[in-house]
């Protein structure tokens, strides 16, 4: 006859035990942010947590006290859409730059009157006269001083997932996006446009130029457009292209800077963690290096 009253899981108790020994290792509390995070990783040392618990659970610490313009994306590396562009133009800057979401401008760039869904732009194909306006969604806008624990709230409340982001004078000062902020807890967040380290290739795009990944081999490149790249200095070693544009620009290159080396011109199409992700690539007989 089987037990009526079966005895617990396993799961169950070790979870229990877990939270008991987390909650005397941290008896007697600390007193600061920063104690707690040196008790987080005598926590990790001991066993009691995971070291990716512990990342995560800084990472909620440290986010409390960040704002929007901690880590917003600056007005001067936002991808805006004209309103008043010919609608080819516009899928070309949406198909370049590979975002989901974009900031709508008229007249100057500060005056943003929406956000426009990448997707939304599939219905001008079955009705190219369609309104480009009529796409639009509200911008939600926000200060810079919105601490990103109230903002992760907003975006999780209204289902939004971008806000523009205002300094004290009512200027556009950037843009925050909810994988910005939950960067802040589980680091950073790879998107279909991210590739592993050894899948770096080359795409050609509708326009005939070339969609680049930064970390693609020197030599890769090199065959692909049948060019001489290196060599200028045989001191200087670099094993992938985003590391020899950085080089040659002399500085971390930001979106939508160009470059142009060996008869190519380099535009920096996407970045991520201080490193470029994808370059558009196309020839420039005009200019010679």
């Amino acid at each position: 006859m089987s037990d009526p009253y079966p005895a617990r899981s396993p799961e169950r108790e070790d979870k229990r035990t877990f939270l008991r020994k987390l909650a005397e290792f941290l008896s007697p509390g600390p007193d600061s942010t920063a104690e707690l995070i040196e008790t987080l990783a005598e926590a990790e040392d001991n066993k009691i947590i995971g070291a990716d618990s512990r990342a995560m659970l800084e990472g909620v610490l440290r986010m409390a006290e960040m704002t929007a313009g901690d880590v917003m994306v600056p007005a001067t590396r936002m991808d805006l859409v004209n309103i008043d562009a010919p609608n080819d133009v516009l899928m070309h800057g949406v198909i370049d730059t590979a975002h989901s979401r974009f900031p709508v401008f008229e007249g100057e760039r500060e005056n943003i009157i929406g956000i426009l869904m990448a997707k939304d732009l599939l219905k001008l194909q079955r009705a190219p006269e369609l309104n480009i306006r009529t796409l639009l969604r509200a911008a939600v806008f926000v200060p810079e001083s919105k601490g990103l624990n109230d903002l992760l709230r907003d975006f999780q409340g209204n289902r939004n997932h971008l806000a523009i982001v205002i300094d004290e004078f009512g200027r556009v000062a950037g843009l925050i996006t909810i994988e910005d902020v939950l960067e802040q807890i589980v680091g950073e967040i790879e998107d279909e446009f991210d590739l592993a380290e050894d899948e770096g290739d080359i795409y050609g795009l509708v326009d005939h130029s070339y969609r680049v990944s930064g970390d693609t081999a020197i030599e890769r490149v090199e065959e692909a457009f049948n060019t001489r790249l290196t060599g200028r200095d045989p001191e200087e070693e670099f094993e992938t292209i985003g590391g020899l544009i950085a080089h040659e620009m002399g500085h971390v290159p930001k979106r939508g800077e160009q470059h142009r080396l060996a008869g190519l011109n380099f535009v920096v199409m996407h970045t991520k963690g201080g490193a470029v992700k994808w370059f558009k690539v196309s020839p420039a007989p005009d200019e010679s290096d």
